[in-house]
């Protein structure tokens, strides 16, 4: 005789459907509710196919797998009108019906509806549901991971991910990206630090600036400049339009938080530089930097909206009324804005 297995979920039934359900249930019975041919509709239907769909009888499954695949929309819509649903009904349908856009559409705002059956739908679902699942802003505000897997469906559209925050982003090749002046890092390593340290000391003997000196580096030697010197050379190498010197600005030991936020204040900073900042731990913990993180272009939707939480009421405020800003991330600050209003008790 055929069971459910049910062992991780609890649900309350009615006595027609324990009858239908339980262990021993006569299988003519289980096989005939799996068909659809019993006399049930709406939450019962629902809760019977949930059982049936984790039976162990193989050709039970199967057929309930098949009904909750074909049952007419009409008969499923009225189901969500019940806010008491068990999450693990959503969620099976959000399995079974991925595709169909109305019936999603009153999962994704059902009460009920957990985060892994939301996380599924932004994976899984097609570009008409993702449409649906990004128009709820709340959603997203509570959960950022939402807005990372949106992005990461192959069916969102561009237009989608581009209003999320996304970015194309750009294909050069290492040659590409290393170049200055048709000159390539790679194939030209310049001198070597000796070299350089006595380049330096005859540009200082020909009183000639950093400036001067830095533009008969090659990329290699911008690098390496990049990652060793001092502050002055830090300045003129993170102006330079090589993301490799850049970068190696980035990594450089003595690089100062102040340096650091200048880098994310400034809206021209690249995507390079800003994934380094959000990398660096100690940098983030700086407050003015995870400020300007927040309203940074560049920044990931779902970063910007974790930082959120961390910043003053002034600054949320500020926030709330900015138009230079992503629409999710204004709103994400109102959202935050009113919470602690109301948790102030005004």
């Amino acid at each position: 005789m055929a069971q459910a297995e049910s062992t991780t979920v609890r649900l309350k039934v009615s006595p027609e459907i324990a009858r239908i359900v339980k262990p021993g249930a006569p299988r003519d019975a289980q096989l005939a509710a799996a068909r659809g041919a019993l006399p049930l509709t709406g939450k019962d239907l629902l809760t019977v196919l949930f059982f049936l769909c984790n039976s162990c009888d193989v050709e039970i499954k199967k057929e309930a797998v098949n009904t909750l695949r074909q049952l007419p929309e009409t008969i499923l819509t009225p189901v969500f009108k019940d806010e008491s649903l068990h999450p693990q009904l959503l969620e099976l349908l959000a399995r079974a019906r991925t595709s169909g856009v109305e019936l999603m559409a009153a999962v994704i705002i059902h009460p009920a509806t957990n985060l892994k059956t939301l996380l599924y739908l932004a994976g899984k679902a097609s570009t008409e549901v993702l449409e649906r699942l990004a128009g709820h802003q709340g959603l997203l505000y509570q959960s950022p991971e939402l807005v990372e897997a949106i992005i990461a469906n192959p069916a969102a559209e561009k237009a989608l991910k581009f209003k999320l925050g996304w970015q194309e982003p750009v294909l050069e090749s290492k040659k590409v990206d290393t170049s200055d002046n048709d000159e390539n890092a790679d194939e030209d390593e310049g001198r070597n630090p000796t070299e350089i340290e006595s380049l330096l000391e005859d540009a200082d003997e020909e009183g000639l600036s950093k400036y001067q000196i830095a533009l008969e580096l090659k990329v290699a030697e911008k690098i390496k400049m990049g990652l060793t010197g001092d502050k002055e050379w830090r300045t003129l190498m993170m102006k330079d339009a090589n993301k490799l010197v850049q970068g190696a600005v980035m990594k450089n030991p003595r690089i100062s938080d102040g340096e650091v936020l200048i880098v994310a204040k400034n809206k021209t900073s690249s995507d390079d530089l800003i994934r380094l900042i959000l990398l660096n731990k100690d940098w983030i913990k700086n407050y003015e930097i995870k400020k300007a993180l927040v309203v940074h272009p560049k920044t990931p939707v779902p970063k910007a909206l974790r930082y959120i939480s961390f910043l003053t009421m002034k600054d949320i405020k500020n926030l709330s009324k900015s138009r230079q800003i992503s629409n999710i991330v204004a709103s994400a600050a109102r959202k935050e804005l009113e919470k602690r209003i109301k948790k102030q008790g005004g």
